[in-house]
């Protein structure tokens, strides 16, 4: 795990007397858990995390003009759908949960595309497919988010769409120097992605992709954001930039139309929660799989993870028992609500996760589960947060999919089209399965806490199926263990992959566990004994970011995560 080192030197001279890694790194800050990389970030009045400081920046310069912490938010978004084209854009969807001051309510918006009207499972199985590519124009679904941004701006903006797309456009067309994790990512999806018409043009104007410090431009995606701020969402759904997306995807053999773009709206939805400890935690409905967080602190709640301690082998071990049962359900039920009946409030309640937790042995890992019996039922990303002097926070998590998307990048408009496709199920009878005009089951999610019926925190952590898991892990050290905003974050993770997924039912031989950096050798081994596989490659842990409102005094504590580029700043 990436830790922040302010002398090497002595850092070096105390492992060379004898000095434990952690406890010579813990001497360096003077205070905190060892593991912490920074402070907690404070200020007065307004704050933004987000992934890329530029980003946050942008944010600031909203706030600072009087715009709300939405406006804040949709200026971020803007921002990061160019210096951090690897992980979301324009091309993808959109959810978001806001918390309104003058309600006093939490508000979810589900701003997810659905598929093409023309495309029917039938093209697969005259084909003999059994999955949807990843990338290319099939998995092509409509992309929600610039919709999502004039439904959030209509009921809680406060400056013109026009002045909250300026930051972006300016570095779009001035140029911004890429930063260190996101340059790594775009050198990754070029890879795969520069044999698609439109991407080298767009995302390799040097005929590679651009490395660390290099200065970027994208004038195509300048002008794009110059017609969303100009023309409105209409420019986007109904006008050039619609038929542009149409005749690029319908050239390259995919079915998205110009009537699939003109069609789409946003949805308000009601976020839904449970309580765990006192804390309430709340998740947006599927067909995302938020619900899968909320159920697996469900099940943990009846387990005294304080006493057993951070990083032991009985809370790991609790953690990935409860993330299998979880994901069992998610692959099973979680669904576009518009085409399968859902059973949230049965998945949601106390006495079926009290059925679920009595399904785990505390000292063997389980090859497999069962997912739930539901009488009656017929299942790379960045994430930012932003909080007004009005007491308005903003939880917002925004997509591609896969890092840059489908590849699909549509000449002129500067962004690539995502490819959340290729989430639904081919297998008739899933809940999941493709159809016409259907918003397939969705990874991406924003979390949001209250206590007492005030806002705490907004927080969340990208990347993919580890986000629920990632989501759980954040109140287990906030909760449990008693961290503060940004240790919660900094803390190692633990990941597990191989539970079923929404496109196949199949259960698996028990997955594998990947494990951060910072665990106890001991411990590690104690869970192999239980029979948990270790992955030999650790893969993702996803990207974390935070604002909580300050309970000694006013204003806000922000914490962003130390794997990516960004930070959180305030005033």
């Amino acid at each position: 795990m990436p830790l922040r080192i302010t002398s090497l030197v002595s850092a070096c001279a105390a492992l060379v007397i004898g000095m434990p890694w952690a406890e010579a790194m813990a001497g360096q800050r003077g205070v905190g858990l060892p593991f912490a990389t920074r402070s907690e970030v404070m200020a007065p009045e307004a704050m933004a995390a987000t992934s890329q400081p530029l980003a946050t920046t942008a944010a600031l310069e909203i706030l600072r003009q009087g715009g709300s912490a939405v406006d804040a938010a949709i200026a971020a978004n803007a921002v990061l759908g160019l210096v951090e084209p690897t992980g979301c854009g324009i091309g993808g969807d959109l959810f978001a949960m806001v918390w309104d001051p003058g309600t006093g309510r939490l508000h979810g918006l589900n701003a997810s595309g659905r598929s093409p009207k023309s495309l029917e499972l039938a093209y697969f199985q005259e084909r003999g497919l059994t999955s949807i590519p990843p990338r290319g124009p099939l998995p092509v679904t409509v992309p929600g988010a610039v919709d999502g941004w004039f439904e959030l701006h209509a009921r809680f903006g406060r400056l013109p769409m026009a002045t909250l797309l300026q930051p972006a456009i300016a570095y779009a067309e001035r140029g911004f120097p890429v930063t260190e994790v996101i340059a790594a990512a775009w050198q990754r999806n070029a890879r795969l992605l520069e044999e698609y018409p439109g991407f080298r043009e767009t995302f390799m104007p040097a005929g590679r992709a651009p490395a660390k410090g290099e200065m970027f431009r994208n004038p195509r995606l300048a002008r794009t954001y110059r017609l969303i701020a100009e023309g409105g969402r209409q420019a986007f759904y109904e006008g050039e930039v619609a038929r542009s997306i149409a005749e690029y995807v319908q050239a390259q053999g995919g079915f998205l139309s110009y009537e699939d773009l003109a069609g789409h709206r946003s949805e308000w939805v009601e976020p839904v929660s449970t309580d765990y400890r006192g804390y309430t935690v709340w998740e947006l409905p599927p067909n995302g799989q938020g619900i899968a967080a909320l159920q697996m602190l469900n099940i943990l709640e009846g387990f005294d993870l304080a006493a057993m301690g951070f990083g032991s082998a009985d809370a790991l071990h609790l953690l990935a028992e409860a993330k299998k049962l979880a994901f069992e359900d998610r692959a099973r039920f979680y669904a576009d609500p518009d085409f399968a009946e859902i059973p949230v409030e049965r998945l949601l309640s106390k006495d079926y996760a009290a059925e679920r937790r009595a399904l785990i042995d505390p000292a063997r890992a389980a090859a497999a589960y069962p997912a739930g019996d539901m009488p009656g039922a017929r299942s790379d990303t960045v994430y930012l947060t932003a909080a007004d002097a009005e007491g308005m926070m903003v939880s917002l998590i925004q997509s591609n999919y896969r890092g840059m998307g489908s590849g699909m990048t549509p000449g002129e408009l500067g962004f690539v089209l995502q490819d959340r496709g290729e989430m639904f199920s081919l297998t008739p009878g899933h809940p999941n399965l493709l159809e016409p005009g259907k918003r397939p089951f969705h990874t991406i999610i924003p979390a949001f806490v209250t206590k007492d019926g005030e806002p705490l925190i907004s927080f969340g952590l990208m990347g993919g199926d580890m986000q629920p898991q990632g989501h759980v892990q954040i109140i287990m050290n906030l909760v449990d263990f008693g961290m503060n905003l940004q240790e919660a974050g900094d803390a190692p993770r633990l990941r597990h992959d191989g539970s079923s997924q929404p496109t196949d039912e199949r259960m698996t031989d028990g997955g594998e566990l990947a494990l951060e950096d910072g665990f106890d050798p001991a411990v590690i081994e104690a869970l192999r004994r239980r029979g948990h596989r270790l992955a030999s490659e650790r893969g993702d842990f996803g990207g974390y970011q935070a604002i909580r409102r300050n309970a000694l005094g006013s204003g806000y504590i922000g914490a962003s995560e130390s794997r990516k580029d960004g930070h959180a700043a305030g005033y």
